[in-house]
Parts: structure tokens; sequence; C-alpha cells
């Protein structure tokens, strides 16, 4: 077997220049380098008047490994759109006031982020908050007042002087850090006393109210998405979803309260075993909407759109006949129809539902993905974000019938101008237990259907995602087609999309059909006439990367696999996780009450068998599948005497997010392929 590429001082600068193929192309090649020049457009905020939208444009400094985002601003009927913001400092999520005269946003140019705002008109912005340990979202509650989210330490509350002071002196000669109870740290940060409260803020300097102190984080981090605050059309109430805080390592039981924004008791309103979160009220004020999760422990659940009648106290499910998980939803202005997207087969696609109940109804899918909805004033139009495998994300409107699709923005047309990006192409074949499975292909981007080309098979996260119709900047797929790859996406069992019982038969199988499924859908692939049967490549991260430690014990039919942040040992995985509710729902309890399932899909168990040239790589702040994972995978390859290589990302978590970080990962993996394949 041949010895692992050599480790090259110039890798990553020839990654700058190039990275893609080898042999000449009508259109250049799609490289990470091209990648960072896309802009990253997101967070679309529609103007009362429903005229214009407000959005983000973030752009990559590849030559400083920065981003830095600005408000941009374009009229919804169509048009040129014009730079809101120019700082050094990013300014995020634009939000129009009640009158629609200025925008408010998050900026982080002072040295804790505060909401800023400018007038449309013209003029230069204004910081309204001064929180000192910053600010992470807000709404306006009206033209006066603001509802912030900020973390604050439960004893200081809106004591701005407290927080400060606590902020300066935490600091000590020693560096321990001391806790006395699970959750000690959450994602890539140490919790350092601090929780997320909710304050409504009158911004003429009349100060702060504390709307939920106590030791909880309301709203809740538990769930990333949509905000899960919201204010009431008249401004006198907010709605948030809340955790107790005994149990928040091991449980995802979420409520639903509401509170005064003048201050006063908050008063819960759902309660149900599951996460109840994303509370929105309808714009009559009548009806306080969210999404709500059943079964308690289980973070994967479908997610149901709940409807509840303020005055009555009554609430009832709009979609509890719809098997499709609501991943974000909207009121018409007359309060009578709660549009909402779902994940559907690949795509995410735009669906209504009547709030006197009834059956949900597709209003446009079949063409990339659709998220970010808004509904104009006039109640005939939406406004929505809408990307795809070959674009980024773009603003588009269409009717609420799903009719007269248009581009609102086009800030990326001249950036992918130059390229040849293809689409993915929709493919079924039979997996495990007969069941079909759909998979995308993404071909090169100078296919000739004569020429047999190497596959690369890529298993998503979760394990409860999906690969979808959508761009993605990691794992995207373009860069990976550009390099000479077909690319083979498959979404096994444990995929969204198809119905929660595919997505809840991966419980306590992780290695059995989802395997299966990837297993036979490389089987589907190799057999295509323009793959070359035998040169085929694995790649996964999270979940993903399990399934390459779970392979590499299991099969070689593959010659290279790359294992991101993936599970080696779902034993010391357990013991140094954060979130327990995951593996305590996925394998069924604790390892020392449910033995037997962590042992019979633990990876660790099959090293002796591997035989694959395997690279590893890791975030050093993920603690979400923390280091020691992927040292232990690297550990056992080594002692094997298996080609391999360790790359450890110090300042990256679950994800590898610096531009730099990313050109750097995109090299790192496809050279490793290249030399394993194309030989």
């Amino acid at each position: 077997m041949s010895t692992p590429p050599p480790s090259s001082p110039l890798l990553f600068a020839a990654a700058l220049a190039l990275l893609g193929f080898a042999e000449a192309a009508a259109a250049p090649p799609f490289t990470a380098t091209e990648m960072m020049r896309v802009l990253r457009l997101g967070d679309p905020a529609v103007s009362p008047d429903g005229t214009q939208v407000a959005f983000v444009v973030t752009k990559v400094d590849l030559a400083t490994g920065t981003k830095n985002a600005d408000l941009w601003l374009a009229p919804v009927a169509g048009g040129e759109p014009r730079q809101l913001t120019r700082h050094p400092a990013s300014d995020m999520r634009p939000r129009w006031s009640p009158r629609g005269r200025r925008i408010a946003f998050v900026s982080s140019r002072q040295a804790a982020a505060q909401v800023h705002a400018l007038d449309v008109a013209g003029g230069e912005p204004e910081a309204l908050t001064r929180f000192a340990g910053g600010v992470e979202a807000f709404s306006w509650i009206d033209e006066g007042r603001l509802l912030v989210v900020a973390e604050v330490f439960p004893e200081c509350g809106a004591d701005d002087a407290c927080n400060a002071k606590r902020l300066a002196t935490r600091e000590t000669p020693s560096s321990a850090r001391v806790y006395d109870a699970l959750l000690y740290r959450h994602w890539d940060t140490w919790d350092d006393g601090r929780r997320r409260h909710l304050f409504a803020v009158t911004i003429d300097g009349g100060g702060a109210t504390d709307l939920t102190p106590g030791p909880e984080d309301a709203p809740p981090f538990a769930v990333s998405g949509p905000d899960h605050f919201a204010v009431s059309p008249d401004g006198a109430e907010a709605c948030f979803a809340r955790k107790a805080a005994a149990d928040e390592a091991w449980s995802t039981n979420a409520d639903v309260w509401v509170v005064p924004t003048a201050g006063g008791q908050p008063e819960r309103v759902a309660d149900g075993p599951g996460f109840d979160g994303t509370c929105r009220y309808s714009p009559d004020g009548r009806l306080l909407a969210w999404r709500a999760q059943a079964r308690a422990g289980y973070e994967a659940d479908r997610w149901q759109l709940m409807m509840r009648d303020r005055a009555s106290g009554e609430a009832r499910s709009l979609t509890a006949d719809f098997d499709r998980r609501v991943e974000s939803f909207a009121f018409s202005p007359d309060s009578r129809t709660a549009y909402l997207t779902a994940e559907d087969r690949g795509q995410m696609k735009v669906f209504a539902v009547s709030v006197a109940g009834g059956a949900v109804r597709e209003v446009r899918g079949g063409d990339g993905s659709l998220d970010d909805l808004s509904v104009l004033p006039s109640g005939d139009t939406l406004v929505a974000t809408h990307t795809s495998l070959t674009q980024p994300a773009e603003i588009v409107r269409l009717g609420t019938g799903g009719e007269g699709v248009a581009r609102v923005t086009r800030i990326n047309d001249d950036v992918l101008a130059p390229f040849s990006l293809r689409g993915g192409e929709s493919v079924t074949y039979r997996g495990a237990a007969g069941k079909d499975v759909q998979a995308w292909i993404v071909k090169p981007p100078d296919f000739d259907p004569a020429r047999r080309y190497p596959l690369l098979v890529l298993v998503h996260g979760g394990p409860q995602g999906s690969w979808s119709d959508a761009w993605s900047y990691r794992w995207n797929p373009q860069v990976f087609a550009s390099a000479g790859f077909v690319v083979f996406m498959p979404n096994p069992t444990g995929s969204v999309g198809w119905g929660q019982e595919l997505t809840d038969d991966i419980r306590d199988d992780w290695g059995g059909r989802p395997y299966e499924d990837v297993m036979k859908g490389t089987d589907y692939a190799e057999a295509l006439p323009f793959v070359e049967r035998g040169r085929a490549v694995a790649a996964g991260a999270s979940y993903g990367g399990y399934m390459m430690n779970w392979i590499a014990g299991h099969t070689d039919r593959f010659r290279a696999l790359v294992s991101h942040d993936g599970v080696f040992d779902l034993v010391s995985m357990y013991g140094a996780t954060e979130e327990l509710w995951f593996p305590e729902w996925e394998f069924e309890g604790t390892y020392w009450t449910s033995p037997t399932s962590y042992e019979q899909w633990n990876p660790r168990a099959f090293v002796s068998r591997f035989k694959t040239p395997t690279l590893v790589i890791h975030g050093e702040r993920d603690f979400r599948v923390p280091l020691e994972q992927g040292l232990a995978m690297f550990t056992a390859l080594q002692r094997q005497g298996v080609p391999s290589r360790l790359v450890v990302f110090p300042d990256e978590n679950h994800w590898v997010l610096g531009p730099a970080n990313s050109v750097r990962w995109y090299a790192e993996v496809i050279e490793w392929l290249d030399h394993w394949v194309k030989r």
C-alpha cells in the first residue's frame, strides 16, 4: 500500500491559487478559493409597507482570513439594491421600526455588540443599547422600546454596572474553572455564570427591565434557527421559550411563556413534554403560534405548528396530520392563513394551512429550497430566500398560490457567471429493508459521458439531517465535482424530509440500515456508465464522520476515507459531550443502563479491521464531538500501520468557519482523495 502524501509547505499557497483539475477545462474550476468570493446573503426583513427588503451581505477577505457583514436594501418589486452600511465591523440582523422610518441592527462596532439604528432616509447610525456583555438579538416593541436578548449574571439582571463589574473581576490569578452541575460547557463555550434574559429597553435612556429574571436561559440556546421570542402587535406582551435549569443537559423540554413588556410575572402557556418554541403572534393579536415536539428527549422529533386562542386559552396542532417538520412559518396579514416551510424529499418547500384547521397544501416546491418567509401587507405575495445546489441565497418574491416567482436580488450573478456549475440530479435506488432511498448526483462541470470518473460518496451529519437541493459552504459538492469527482450524496435511513418514520428508524441502529443504505447507494453509483468501478472514496462529518469510522471497520471497498469530527467511541463520547439527551435517545439510555446498544454500534470495537487510508480532521473547540474522538481514531489507525493523517484546527468548533481554514480544509481533503484515487 502506498504511503500517505507528503505534507508540503506549499500546499496552502497552492490551494489559494488552484484547487481543482490538473487538466484544462472550458470553464474555470469552481475551487474553494473561488467559493470565498461568493457574497453570503441572509436575514431578509421586509418593510412594514411591503415595498423594500433589508438584508445582510457578508463578504470574505481571504487575505486577512476575516468576514465582514453589511446591510443592504432592495425594492421588493425589483431594481438595483443599495448598500446601507460600510463599517469595518459587522452589521447584522436588520429590523424595521413599526412605522418603517428606521432600521435597527446588531453591530460589533463597540467592544461588545449593541443595537444600532439608522434612518432609512440617510444619516449615521446611533447606538440604542449599552449592555456590558453585549446584545445577541432584539425586536422592536414600539417606536420607543426594544425587546433585547442579552447574557447577564442572574444576580445582576438589568443592573449593568453590576454586570460590568462581574465581567471585569471574573479573571483571577488561577485559571481554574469550577462547576457543581451540568451543563458546564456548550457548543464551543465554557459556562461563565451568565444567562440569556429578555429585557424591555427604553431607547431614550429610560433604562432596561429584566422580563425573565432567574437562573434559566430565557430564551434558551438548545435549538438553533428562528428566534424563540416575539412581541404582540400592540406591544403589551412578549412570548418566549424557557428550559428548566436543573435538567437542561439531558432534557429537551422547553415551554412557551408570556410576560407583559412593562414587567410582571411570566405565565406559562404551553407545557408539552418536548420542545415548545419559535412563538409568534398573529397580526390581529388574537392568536399565539409556536412549534412543538411531542416526545421528550428527542431533538429530531417532528415539529408541529401549534395555535392558541389568547382569549380562551384553547390550543391545537394545525399540522398533526402533516408528516413533515415545520421549519419556519409566517401569518397572512388577515391572520387567516399560516405559511410554512418544510423539508420534503430533498427540497425546502412552502406550504399553507388555514388557522381554522384543515389540510396542509403545497404552495411551491420542486426547484431548489425556499426559506425565510415574509408575507407582504397586500396578502398576495410572499418574499423568501431561494437557494439550490448551483445558487447561493438570493431573495425572491412569489404569489401566495406559488405563481410568478421572480428574483428580487442578483447579488452573485457576476461572481458565478464564469463557472459551469451543474445542478443536482435526483435519483432513487433500493436500500435497506427494500425501501427506496433518494440521492443527489453532481457531475464535474466539463462532464463527458464517454469518460469514467472516480466516485466520491458524501454522508451527511445529524444523523437526522439531509442533503438538499440547497447551497452550502461546508461540503460544497461543486468544489468536489470541479476537482474531478462524480459526487454522490445519499439520504439514508435517519434523514429528514421523507416522513418521521424514516427519521426515527435510525434509533439504536446507527451502523445497521443507514450503513446498508450507503453501501447499496455506492453499488448503484458505481454501476453508472460514467463512474469507474473500484475508484470510490467516501467522506463525512459528525454522524457522517461516525459512518466513516464505522465503514473503516466493516469494508475495504473504498480507496480512502475522510472522517471530520467523527464519533469514534460512543462510551467516551457520552462522558465528554454536552447535550446528553442526544446519546440517551439514540441508544435508549446511558452507557451503564443500555450497554449493549453502546457497544453494538461502537466503531472502537472494530479497530482491528481498519485497513483503509483515512484522513482524520477535528476542531479543537468542538464540544459536541470532542477532540479526543478524532485523536483516538488517528491513534488506532497509526498504531496498526494504516496510512493516515491528522489535521487539527485549534480555533474551530464542530464546523470549519474561518475562511483561510476552510480553504485549507478543502485543500487537505482533495489532496488526500486525489492521492489515493488519481494515481
